[in-house]
């Protein structure tokens, strides 16, 4: 590609002027700074944005690498960060969260009213015998109450653990499981696109499988008015255990170390991995964030579209926006209902400022635009917006220009951003102040991040050659563990391959030879990443295998314009394969239905293509690589030769 090719976007004078990271002169004095004296830098950071109950002394302790710990022997408590303290400083009447239902409905709670939730809720939580240390899990809607809920489980230093509202009763048993929850908090149900969901029942399915009897309590929050069962003594509502708690709740005041949260992740192995997230250095970098790369001031509205159940949710909407006492929009719906305008006329409605949102949805807007004008950004007032965001997923260059231009009016530069649940907060992103924009690239690491990409040896590659993504240094928010599991820790993340001294990302990247920018260029594992999730293709092979029909299956990512990438299955039968398209068709649709069944409908392959065998070599190992060349419809031009059953392609060339 040659250089006049690579459209660059400069912020404009207006927005350096008033940034808080102010020009890349700026940004190159705040990495010097984290390179002469790294725990310096963090320990300087962590002292002005949090408000400590006991000092720390000790900024980062590397004795026992890779399990690395920051601020250890101070003492904080995430949820005072978060409400108290906005309060304390006169912001109790300022509007915390102005929520949207699906149906439209707007409801505003300010600081003060916050708290009291919070509070209430902390100590309906300690009447049940939940405590400091105990694991909660989360399984509802995108309501306030699900801010709430984890908000309490601060307060009182219980661990939460939050399920995604369209995960299966299988996902949510073993998230439970492992997690040796003693208490889940759900809702009867949930609204999406207009249509009421139950999750109540979803529960009870996941409780039947056996293996939640860690669950002394379930609390569930009154949502659509479904029809769900209560089991005696194990069952309440949430409305009824608030009625009568007081409104005020010293809040634990916790080690930095302390487990704030664990979250799920897909692994290219089958069982998800318990991500361990500590309270200190995991706040300081969602406020920093929050701070330089969304520019966040006083005067914003942020709206960040995640849910709760994806680690988005949980920076940038549970704990970020309101550490920095902003106001933020919560939504509960989907991007398309009532109609595709629906983003941008919130946008309009509550005067939003700084807009966070995923490059699947920005896509399914286009499209949606390009056929109905109504539905166009242009078609509403989006003045008041002036930074954009894009999370979950590279943008492409086409879909950033169209964001760029069309809901930013080519005035609001967009911070392309790029990080993990295992890293907190963002890693590799553009500050709007300072970092000169290229579509498509996520630029350069936050200020105090290192990253490199290097060979399979560890070794640094030159600019320009693409490898492996590491990062060289810990940094606050990153993942202290694996739940339950260090050893499966050190092998995902500190391999030996480069000595245990780099984290691995697990993504490929690729640095340009004359800016440095980073461009990510997909995972180098067997994790699929659909519409910014991420999806680990051992856990959609293993439920396929599940189904009594599946003899073997083998999955695999191919490029897709909506989603990013598409999951593609290809399977064996016990039986005999397909006799024609329609037998073909209604067996795929059977198997997609069973995987949305046993992980979530995100995991349903879109294509599932049927042969006698897999594509494996002579010692049995399937070859993986010809597999994605097929998804992607490419002539093979690999060596076939070591395949023990070279026919087999023919079969599995066939979409249906």
């Amino acid at each position: 590609m040659s250089n006049e090719s690579v459209q660059i976007y400069y912020p404009s004078d207006e927005i350096v002027k008033n940034a808080a990271v102010s020009g890349m002169d700026a940004y190159k004095a705040l990495c010097a700074e984290a390179e002469a004296d790294y725990e310096g830098y963090w320990a300087k950071r962590a002292r002005e944005l949090i408000t400590w109950k006991q000092p720390f002394t000790q900024a980062l302790d590397q004795s026992n690498a890779p399990f690395f710990k920051w601020f250890a022997d101070g003492k904080l408590n995430a949820s005072y960060n978060c409400l108290d303290r906005n309060v304390e400083n006169g912001l109790g009447d300022k509007v915390a969260i102005i929520f949207e239902a699906d149906s439209g409905e707007v409801t505003k709670v300010t600081y003060k009213e916050m708290l009291v939730k919070v509070c209430k809720m902390a100590n309906l939580l300690k009447s049940k015998g939940v405590k400091k240390g105990d694991r909660v899990v989360i399984y509802l809607p995108m309501t306030i109450e699900g801010i709430v809920a984890m908000q309490a489980c601060a307060r009182i230093g219980a661990t939460h653990s939050i399920v995604f509202g369209g995960f299966s009763a299988q996902s949510l048993r073993d998230r439970i499981n492992d997690a040796g929850a003693v208490m889940l908090i759900t809702s009867d149900g949930q609204f999406r696109g207009g249509k009421a969901i139950p999750l109540k029942p979803i529960a009870d399915e996941a409780f039947a499988m056996g293996g939640c009897e860690s669950v002394k309590d379930v609390i569930v929050f009154k949502r659509t008015g479904g029809d769900c069962a209560m089991t005696a003594g194990r069952d309440s509502w949430l409305h009824e255990g608030l009625a009568n708690q007081a409104d005020t709740c010293e809040p634990e005041w916790v080690d930095a170390e302390h487990p704030l949260f664990l979250l799920y992740t897909s692994g290219s192995t089958g069982k998800p991995k318990g991500v361990v997230h500590c309270t200190g250095g995991y706040l300081l970098h969602a406020m920093l964030t929050m701070k330089w790369t969304f520019d966040i001031k006083q005067s914003d509205t942020f709206w960040c579209t995640a849910d709760i159940g994806w680690v988005t949710g949980h920076t940038y909407i549970t704990y970020g926006p309101l550490a920095c006492g902003v106001t933020e929009v919560v939504f509960e719906g989907v991007p398309t209902y009532p109609d595709a305008g629906r983003f941008w006329k919130m946008i309009q409605d509550h005067g939003v400022t700084v807009f966070y949102t995923a490059p699947t949805a920005i896509r399914s807007l286009i499209k949606a635009s390009d056929s109905n004008p109504a539905v166009h950004p242009k078609s509403y007032n989006l003045s008041t917006l002036r930074i954009l965001g894009s999370v979950g997923e590279p943008i492409n260059p086409a879909a950033w220009e169209w964001y760029y231009q069309n809901v930013g009016g080519g005035r609001c530069p967009i911070v392309d951003t790029f990080w993990q649940t295992e890293t907190g907060g963002h890693m590799i992103t553009p500050l709007p102040g300072a970092t000169p924009l290229v579509p498509g690239s996520c630029t350069l690491p936050f200020p105090g991040i290192q990253f490199a990409v290097v060979d399979e040896t560890g070794s640094e590659l030159p600019w320009g050659q693409g490898g492996i993504l590491v990062c060289k240094k810990p940094w606050p928010s990153m993942i202290r563990t694996i739940w339950g599991d260090p050893e499966r820790f050190v092998k995902s993340y500190y391999p030996a391959d480069f000595q245990g001294k780099l984290y691995l990302a697990g993504d490929g990247a690729i640095r340009d030879a004359n800016t440095g920018y980073f461009t990510i260029t997909g995972r180098i594992d067997d994790v699929l990443n659909v519409s910014g999730h991420r999806m680990g293709t051992m856990e959609i092979e293993s439920a396929l295998v599940a189904n009594p029909l599946v003899a073997e299956a083998a999955v695999v990512g191919r490029p897709d314009d909506l989603t990013g990438e598409a999951i593609v299955a290809f399977v064996v039968l016990k039986g005999a394969r397909p006799a024609d398209a329609d037998a073909a068709k209604k067996i795929a649709k059977e198997l997609a239905d069973w995987v949305g069944k046993e992980i979530g409908p995100i995991a349903k392959p879109k294509d599932i293509r049927f042969g006698d065998n897999l594509p494996k070599t002579r010692s049995g190992k399937i070859m993986r690589r010809l597999l994605r060349g097929l998804a992607k419809g490419e002539e093979l031009t690999q060596d076939t030769s070591t395949l023990e059953n070279p026919a087999i392609l023919e079969q599995l060339k066939n979409s249906i």
